[in-house]
């Protein structure tokens, strides 16, 4: 008899089969959108755009991203996870798709900002992660999120040398379109993640409403920590994933090599996510948290001060790598502990939205003090002071669950 049988399970409903077409979802989501920095330099030189109208309309589709996902979360909670991650992958391959079509600053405004910024929301891996809190019991749930989150960063290690390597092969415009029908086998793989969370109910419960759950979360003064430290997260993350190949092409190095750094960035977060979910599970979540961001200062001071070479930019990109996105699971599992599940992508949307108000002015302002100074020097120096704000701001969160008055009898 096999496994699921002896549970009652449907075969669809068990954990690894949960996990693995999660962790599918996150690889393609996370994959083609990592690829962004790669058409900086071929669309401005072929319409003959400045660096920062490129970098404008991917600092917008990290706005709209970060503004639509409290509203996205919203609507996985009220109608499940499946129905709003597949109408946001079918945003996400169209919006690539008329991205290659697109031949001045205002309509990638509206294609690669706009459109991909909705798509990109609405397919958000942290929305599997939020599946994965609701549908798999509780003892697995920190692994899920590394592992879900690595899935994501294997998808950016799988995808950056590909991209690179199309562009090289049929041009920047065909890799825009291939990339964007990946975006369209993300409905198939949500079908094992249908349902929504259930309100509280029985003796000693008490559900709450929307307004009652972000009353509750914004009073509570963790809550904004981890909003400020998140958005640390984002300036990094953005900034390096659109800027750090053309900076590698400012170096004199081999563009090729640009490809490299963002793969291995995507590659050695596989083991830094699966590390930082396995320690969130067994130590503080905000130690943790505190750690990653200290080691984000030491590891750019290191690359800065550093002589450019391959060997420098390939270092800097595995350790930062382990560093990456292993926020992602301590970050989400303290909303977890401190408000619970029922509204934990609406919450956890709300902290994603300043890593992504982080995220436009990473890109935005890497852009604009580039075409300034002529160098991104100034730009490392800043990350490098909100690394250490970021790594102070996590220390004050209390973690534990948010009281609350016991239902009336």
């Amino acid at each position: 008899m096999t496994a699921h049988a002896q549970t009652g399970q449907p075969f669809w409903r068990l954990p690894v089969v949960i996990i693995v077409c999660g962790c599918l979802i996150g690889m393609i989501g996370f994959g083609a959108r990592s690829t962004m920095g790669f058409f900086l330099v071929p669309m401005t030189e072929t319409y003959g755009w400045s660096r920062e109208a490129f970098s404008t309309a991917i600092a917008v589709q990290n706005l709209i991203w970060g503004m639509a996902q409290p509203f996205v979360g919203m609507l996985a909670d009220r109608y499940g996870t499946a129905r709003v991650l597949s109408g946001g992958a079918v945003l996400y391959g169209l919006g690539m798709v008329a991205m290659a079509y697109t031949t001045n600053p205002l309509m990638l405004q509206f294609t690669a900002g706009g459109l991909l910024g909705f798509g990109i929301a609405g397919s958000a891996f942290f929305l599997v992660l939020a599946a994965f809190a609701r549908l798999l019991p509780e003892h697995l749930r920190s692994l899920a999120f590394g592992l879900g989150t690595a899935a994501g960063s294997f998808g950016q290690f799988l995808y950056a040398p590909l991209g690179q390597a199309f562009i090289g092969a049929y041009g920047w415009q065909t890799t825009l379109i291939l990339m964007g029908a990946s975006a369209f086998l993300i409905p198939v793989l949500t079908l094992v993640l249908k349902g929504k969370p259930q309100a509280a109910t029985g003796p000693g419960h008490v559900d709450q409403t929307v307004r009652q759950a972000l009353a509750e979360a914004f009073g509570h003064g963790s809550y904004w920590w981890l909003i400020a430290g998140f958005f640390v997260c984002g300036f990094h993350v953005a900034f390096i994933t659109v800027h750090l190949p053309p900076y590698i092409n400012d170096l004199g190095l081999p563009p090729h090599i640009g490809g490299w750094a963002i793969g291995l960035i995507g590659l050695f977060n596989v083991i830094g996510a699966i590390g930082s979910g396995a320690l969130s599970g067994a130590y503080s979540k905000r130690w943790v948290l505190s750690s990653i961001y200290f080691g984000r200062v030491i590891v750019i001071t290191v690359f800065v001060l550093t002589p450019p070479s391959v060997a420098s930019v390939l270092i800097f990109s595995g350790a930062m790598g382990i560093l990456w996105l292993s926020t992602i699971p301590p970050t989400q599992g303290l909303v977890a502990v401190m408000f619970g599940t029922r509204y934990m992508a609406m919450l956890f949307g709300f902290v994603f939205f300043s890593h992504q108000v982080g995220s436009f002015l990473g890109i935005w302002l890497g852009g604009l003090l580039r075409d300034i100074t002529g160098s991104y020097d100034i730009f490392w120096w800043i990350s490098v002071a909100l690394g250490v704000f970021s790594g102070l701001a996590h220390m004050p969160i209390r973690e534990e669950a948010v009281p609350r008055p016991a239902p009336a009898s």
